[in-house]
């Protein structure tokens, strides 16, 4: 592997350092409030690594029909490509108007569409609530410990159950 190739793949490096930041943070840190802190960087790794898998360069979002992304895509690679025929045309209204006049047209004259996944960021909005339901959970357990036992230190609370 070249030191171009590693450092391409810095969002990688960057889920890394996280996940065994947060890692670090839950085994190390003795305090209730550290422990939930480094589980939500550990968490926050996670969702950062499915999004970055989800995004496809050059990809576009699903939502968007064949149409107007062709339009799109025509309008940028004509513009690039030193077209003469390709108007130039700013804003989604008229890039949808330009795609509905030219009709299959524009699709014929570009390349592919290429769409960028969208499930793994579906589901990562869907364990951003649950993660933020858990954290609200998990604090509100740490403020009863804290009532009960005066203190969020784990090694403390094991003591005053033992009765030490």
């Amino acid at each position: 592997m070249t030191l171009e190739s590693v450092a391409g793949l810095y969002n990688y490096w960057v889920v890394i350092f996280l996940m065994m930041t947060g890692f670090y943070i839950v085994l190390a840190r003795k305090n209730l409030i550290k422990s939930v802190i480094g589980l939500n960087i550990f968490q926050t790794s996670v969702f950062l690594l499915y999004i970055t898998m989800g995004k496809v360069e050059g990809g576009t979002a699903p939502i968007v029909p064949p149409a107007i992304a062709a339009a799109q895509a025509h309008a940028a690679h004509g513009s690039d490509a030193g077209h003469a025929a390709t108007p130039h045309v700013e804003g989604a209204h008229e890039v949808a108007h330009a795609a509905l006049q030219h009709g299959g047209e524009l699709a014929s004259t570009t390349t592919e569409i290429i769409y960028s996944n969208p499930l793994p960021s579906v589901l990562m909005l869907t364990a951003i609530v649950v993660g933020i339901a858990t954290t609200a959970l998990a604090l509100a357990l740490v403020v009863r410990i804290r009532e009960d036992y005066g203190t969020v230190d784990e090694e403390r609370i094991l003591e005053l159950d033992r009765g030490e």
